[in-house]
């Protein structure tokens, strides 16, 4: 039998295009139960929790729900606050004061970790409470899922950018003879993976790929640099900010960490391994180039939204809620994959215990033997979550006859 009282849910860590789909897939499960008799939204993470700020998600009206499922990025706002240990007891205590029987938080890693510790301290409490996680990460490196929400349409817009990127360096060749595009990503490339989606021809951009999972090798990479402008008269070079060097070095240089103890890169690192990367071409072969450092634009352009992210993020949330009401606990809803061609999935659940905190890397057989390159393998995976891109065309290689040479 279903427990009465109201359901908590809540967006932490980065947003993503597509974390308000799963927010409204929540909240109209919530709605539709007749168990359910309210359902809040953190006002801030976890740490809206303990400050008791709660967004009434029930007085909400239709269109605001439906509007949200074309709005990017984390409507009840999000936080990075790391739960403590003797901040659990306040969180317990506040759910019981609002007979909170149902709690989902919609993230990654960092975030299964929270709901796993919430979850587990209630248990130990005698409190009966539903915990269940929604996987979400652009960087799509949670454990136990295919892929998560938000990772398709940020795989998209990375595509798209050193596409539409690519082509502007490959006609400006002859001022600038190379560009490095930095993508986000941690401990995985896989953002950085999904830019050969771009590739329409076979010397279209991008021309390499370095992912953190393979040691970064300064000399390699200026090698493939090398050989690659030779063969075409210009390179697109695309890097994971990730990336380390032989010793386990950051190549950014980042000595910034966050509150969950994970190397900042980008602004808040004050270090850029893109930036590292063109000095390096530069300095060695003298020639000028372009870099490009999106950061968290891709978490954020609804622009570029797949379809089939928006619609698989909603249905996470109301899995989630079709959990709890079953009386599963301390669960993540998981995307399992059934076909490649046509695309196929469906919903099932992983434990949280092995979600938490762990970061999912790319399969070893993703990344050719030279570590510059993706393999097939890595483009059976990615194609049907990015989707068609626009072809582009070009110009035949028709002259005029030279009078005066």
């Amino acid at each position: 039998m279903a427990l009465k009282g109201k359901a908590l849910v809540g967006q932490s860590g980065g947003p993503t295009s597509v974390i308000n789909s799963s927010l409204v897939g929540v909240i109209e499960a919530c709605l539709a139960s007749e168990e359910i008799d309210g359902v809040y939204g953190m006002n801030g993470g976890i740490a809206g929790v303990l400050e008791e700020r709660f967004f009434d998600l029930q007085a909400q009206s239709q269109s605001v729900l439906d509007g949200l499922r074309k709005t990017p990025s984390s409507a009840l706002t999000s936080s990075r606050h790391k739960l403590q240990d003797e901040e659990i007891p306040k969180v317990i205590e506040i759910l019981k004061a609002h007979n909170i029987r149902y709690f989902f938080l919609i993230g990654g890693n960092d975030t299964m970790d929270t709901i796993h510790r919430v979850e587990a301290a209630c248990q130990k409490d005698g409190y009966d409470l539903k915990g269940i996680g929604i996987p979400k990460t652009v960087d799509n490196d949670l454990f136990g899922t295919d892929h998560t929400p938000g990772f398709p349409s940020a795989a998209r817009y990375n595509a798209l950018s050193v596409k539409q990127g690519g082509q502007l360096a490959r006609d400006m060749r002859q001022v600038d003879q190379f560009v490095v595009f930095q993508t986000i990503g941690r401990d995985a490339g896989w953002l950085a993976a999904a830019t050969a989606c771009a590739r329409q021809n076979e010397d279209d951009a991008p021309h390499l790929i370095y992912c953190p999972e393979r040691r970064f090798n300064r000399e390699k990479m200026l090698e493939d640099v090398k050989r690659t402008i030779d063969r075409i008269g210009w390179v697109s070079v695309v890097v994971s900010e990730g990336l380390l060097d032989p010793d386990g070095n950051p190549v950014s240089a980042s000595t910034t960490h966050d509150a969950f103890s994970n190397t900042e890169f980008g602004a808040m690192g004050g270090a850029s391994v893109g930036i590292e990367v063109h000095k390096m071409i530069s300095e060695a072969t003298g020639l000028r180039g372009e870099f490009q450092v999106i950061e968290s634009l891709n978490m954020s352009a609804i622009d570029r939204a797949v379809p089939l992210d928006l619609e698989e993020a909603y249905d996470c949330g109301r899995e989630a809620v079709k959990l709890g009401l079953e009386g599963k606990s301390g669960c993540m809803v998981s995307i399992e994959r059934v076909a490649d061609e046509p695309y196929q999935s469906r919903l099932t659940t992983v434990p949280l215990s092995e979600t938490a905190i762990r970061a999912k890397a790319m399969p070893e057989d993703f990344i050719n033997n030279d570590g510059n390159d993706i393999t097939s393998s890595a483009m059976t995976y990615l194609k049907p979550l990015v989707g068609e891109l626009p072809p582009f065309e070009r110009l035949r290689p028709i002259f005029v006859e030279p009078i005066l040479k």
